[in-house]
């Protein structure tokens, strides 16, 4: 039996935290019914501790606790997930201080130091309620301290007393909120935070506490049946927004606190931990908000937001699949050619869904976006055998991980890469639902792999392209993503594009555009009259004219 906590012993209850929340996952996803019930409050605790218990095993700078903190709070995951985070942070503030060689921690330092957490981690929620967290772990840190004053200062009785006290906490939790009470459950954050303190007992006592499993009152609903079809997930809350949560590096204290006052207004369940690193200062902040854009934007305002991550807060309820069900869904960039192209995949009984383009990889908000409405649109068909076309080549990948998703619900998915809306039309063009569903995706891939697609694009900047330099304004001829003409007047560099195409053979040439589609058939039909002409009027945006090649 330890008399001390010291670096060792950080060490071996970072790693028991883990591992207990990692038998404990499946258990605290099911009662997570508050602030949002989305089932994932087991998942968020387990990879928040995963992370912080790498960062302490990896060893570097400052004291184990210190690294373990940083690692939570890097690594925080979720609403519980951040409070868990500020709870170690609270306590490395609070016992890891800095010199040549880290103390070992006694009863009474420990007692002091969960007491300190408990506010801080208070003090990081925005709106803190209670019959949370919060509550089991103010009242462990209580229970904590009132051993002490007793005279019960030894760590063994210390640990023994905030562990059972945070219990005691937890199963008072169900009368405290109202969603808990409907549901008949304790706080899953809550109950997370007994993991941790029992693993802590268990580490300092060499025995674990024998405590009843974590199990929904007799007699009250929770799982909840839609249409006769039961799922894994909770039932969704109406328009309940997205959370959002990323690291902030590159700020201060007072700008920090200008971005809580901002997310405040924007939205609800915020959460901002702050760490110190190696390399300054970063903080973890989490807020669900209908608004993603106006919540990045204003870590923006406040630093630099890393590692974003969006996640929509309805969860998906997944519609059973029907055997031999085949169905196409082709993206549709969102603008003004959208509804024309949406009418032309619709008109071949293919599920059209339009979506906002990344800037680049590294719009993490959009491509998340695209990977969630990808998900919830295969998820939600029904159909047992689906394709995937991304249309745009900045879809393909959000598209693929959105497949790689769908696939673990048991659906057969493929993604034919295709990186032009006329590569799709292609595609789209062989497919026969009579086929296997391997030979049909073979020759849709096949088809659009031989549609060589083109556009005309108006520039917006200027920058150096594989044709020379280009200034805003200037009209581009693109061929599979390379500029390869650049002229003044939209006609001629359309008829110089299609031209350098035709080079190198085709029988078909798809256009899909308004006035310049128009402009481009009468030059095929004089400059190459053997050529088939396919012509679809789509609105005026960006690109004025679309090409396809076959």
């Amino acid at each position: 039996m330890l008399t001390a906590l010291d670096e060792a012993a950080v060490g071996r209850w970072s790693r028991a935290a883990a591992n207990a929340l990692r038998a404990s996952r499946g258990r605290l996803d099911e009662l997570n019914v508050f602030p949002v019930p989305d089932g994932d409050t087991g998942t968020n605790l387990l990879l928040t501790a995963q992370a912080a218990a790498e960062s302490e095993a990896a060893g570097g700078e400052g004291p184990a606790l210190t690294r373990w903190a940083r690692g939570a709070v890097l690594g925080a995951r979720g609403n519980s997930g951040a409070i868990l985070a500020q709870l170690l942070a609270g306590l490395a503030d609070r016992l890891a201080a800095p010199g040549p060689a880290p103390r070992a921690v006694d009863g009474p330092a420990l007692a002091g130091a969960l007491e300190h957490a408990a506010r801080s981690a208070y003090e990081a929620v925005a709106e803190p309620a209670e019959g949370t967290f919060l509550t089991v772990a103010r009242s462990g840190a209580e229970a904590a301290a009132a051993a002490v004053r007793e005279g019960r200062e030894a760590l063994a009785d210390v640990v023994r007393a905030a562990a059972d006290g945070a219990r005691r906490a937890l199963h008072g939790t169900t009368e405290q909120l109202e969603a808990l009470r409907a549901a008949g459950v304790v706080d899953a954050g809550g109950a997370g935070w007994c993991v941790v303190l029992d693993a802590l007992v268990a580490t300092v006592t060499g025995t674990e506490p024998d405590r009843p499993p974590l199990a929904r009152r007799t007699g009250r609903p929770h799982r909840h049946e839609h249409d006769g079809v039961g799922t894994h997930l909770h039932a969704p809350v109406p328009d309940a927004g997205s959370e959002v949560q990323f690291l902030l590096a590159d700020s201060t204290e007072a700008a920090v606190d200008r971005l809580r006052a901002e997310l405040g207004w924007l939205g609800d369940c915020l959460v901002v931990v702050g760490i110190d690193t190696p390399t300054g200062r970063e903080w973890n902040v989490h807020v669900h908000v209908h608004d993603v854009g106006a919540a990045v934007e204003a870590g923006i305002r406040a630093g630099r937001p890393h590692h974003i991550s969006v996640t929509a807060l309805a969860p998906v309820q997944v519609a059973p699949a029907l055997p031999g069900s085949r169905l196409t869904i082709a993206l549709v960039p969102d603008g003004p050619a959208a509804e024309g192209a949406g009418e032309l995949f619709a008109a071949e009984g293919v599920e059209v869904l339009t979506v906002g383009l990344p800037v680049d990889a590294d719009d993490t908000p959009a491509v998340d976006r695209v990977r969630a409405a990808v998900r919830e649109a295969a998820l939600t068909s029904g159909a047992a055998d689906l394709v995937l076309l991304p249309g745009d080549p900045s879809l393909v990948g959000p598209v693929t991980r959105a497949a790689a998703q769908v696939r673990e619900e048991g659906r057969d998915v493929a993604v034919v890469p295709t990186r032009s809306l006329v590569q799709g039309l292609a595609a789209v063009a062989v497919a026969d639902p009579q086929l296997r569903f391997a030979d049909d995706v073979i020759a849709m891939t096949e088809a659009a792999s031989a549609t060589r697609w083109a556009e005309v694009v108006l520039a917006t900047g200027e920058a150096l392209t594989s044709a020379g330099r280009c200034h805003p304004g200037d009209v581009l001829g693109i061929v599979e993503g390379d500029v390869v003409v650049i002229g003044a007047a939209q006609v001629a560099v359309t008829c110089e594009l299609l031209d350098r195409l035709l080079a190198g053979g085709g029988e078909l040439v798809t256009l899909l555009g308004g006035r310049l589609a128009e402009a481009a058939a009468t030059h095929l039909a004089a400059r190459h009259p053997t050529v088939e002409v396919a012509v679809h009027p789509l609105g005026q945006g960006p690109r004025p004219l679309l090409i396809g090649v076959e």
